[in-house]
């Protein structure tokens, strides 16, 4: 079998916005990084993301991911500023505050029923959301139409351009020495006497002293090799895209997203449906009727693209980010929130994964909470 000469000193394998920010920060921090990417193949689900850094209903049942949230999101802004001074690239990254609409009174009052139920766990985080009448979300979003009844608003939202995203980090972690590998995968991870070996799909091998697991939904695999459990399930969901349109939405929404360059993006389908990343006709209908609801003048907007991507789901929605105390310098990582996460990803989780303390926000984020003996006797 042939391999990679020497040990690299770390590997991250993913390709995805979770494998990038995590290396582009390992980087920084003067470590040899070497990135293994399947490419289109993996299908990531950074390719579908809608691009939003959101606040708000994050980590209901769950106060250390209401936490952790707020936390990237108020790093976001320097972190946006070092990518565009060391690349060029500007993410497009915005914290204009952002809008979750109600179709109709019922939807403002099921809304306003979960605010006030995170008012206090979001507070404890220093996120603060409150209930717009159809007035005042008027003043932010004039467009708005009359199916439109109320939204809830947090200042701390905003969006960024996940494709941008993915080009700066890259670039930045290439700047600093980052290999990256393509094409074949990681079939396997053995431990062996210098730390791992990855055994590669194409007979070719990668030693390495530590090694991140960032594959997504092909996590659950190599921490099966590994004889360990790591819990991720699919969710569809799909993205409708418009051509460019004189700007009508100067802030994001859960459902509609204008981008820097003009065109819209609707969606926000869960979907349960395997493997399967394809689209559909009745959802894409449903999608694109609220989206004319929210803001009549989609209703002559032109549908350009459509996909269909899939999201990383532990059992209950929230990350994984995983240690075992004898399989040392391994981490395995996932979440859906790829965009929102990534300066998180970048700073603080690197660092605690090359050996700073880790963060308090992300104890509660490994796989005992799923082993019921085990979440009971803590």
């Amino acid at each position: 079998m042939k391999g990679v000469s020497g040990v690299q000193d770390v590997v991250v394998v993913g390709g995805g916005l979770v494998g990038l920010a995590t290396a582009h920060g390992l980087a920084r921090r003067g470590r040899e990084v070497t990135l293994v990417a399947e490419g289109d193949a993996a299908r990531p689900a950074s390719a579908g993301n809608f691009g939003l850094i959101w606040v708000q209903s994050k980590g209901q049942g769950m106060p250390a991911y209401s936490a952790w949230t707020a936390r990237s999101a108020t790093l976001w802004p320097d972190f946006a500023a070092r990518l565009a001074e060391e690349t060029g690239i500007d993410v497009a990254h915005r914290q204009t505050g952002g809008l979750h609409l109600c179709l109709g009174e019922a939807e403002v009052e099921e809304r306003a029923r979960f605010v006030a139920q995170m008012s206090n766990q979001m507070g404890a985080a220093g996120v603060r959301v409150e209930m717009l009448d159809r007035a005042a979300l008027r003043e932010i979003a004039p467009a708005v139409g009359d199916a439109v009844a109320g939204a809830s608003w947090c200042a701390m939202d905003g969006d960024a351009d996940p494709f941008r995203l993915a080009r700066a980090l890259g670039d930045a972690a290439r700047a600093r020495g980052m290999r990256r590998i393509g094409g074949a995968g990681v079939a396997a991870i053995r431990p062996d006497d210098a730390g791992y070996r990855l055994e590669m799909r194409d007979g070719t091998t990668i030693r390495a002293a530590r090694v991140v697991l960032a594959a997504g939904l092909g996590n659950a695999a190599l921490a099966a090799a590994l004889g360990r459990s790591f819990p991720v399930r699919p969710q569809r969901g799909q993205i409708l895209v418009t051509g460019r349109l004189p700007r009508f939405l100067g802030v994001p929404t859960t459902h509609v997203r204008q981008t820097a360059e003009g065109s819209v993006l609707l969606g926000d389908s869960k979907e349960d449906v395997g493997f399967d990343y394809g689209t559909t006709m009745a959802v894409g209908a449903q999608i694109a009727a609220r989206a004319v609801a929210s803001f009549p003048v989609l209703g002559g907007a032109r549908v350009v693209r459509t996909w269909g991507a899939l999201r990383v789901m532990s059992p209950d929605g929230f990350p994984i980010y995983q240690t075992w105390p004898d399989l040392p310098g391994l981490w395995a990582l996932a979440c859906h929130s790829g965009v929102t996460l990534a300066a998180a990803h970048a700073g603080p989780l690197a660092d605690a994964i090359d050996g700073e303390a880790a963060p308090p926000e992300i104890a509660q984020f490994t796989t005992e909470r799923f082993d019921v003996p085990t979440a009971l006797a803590g």
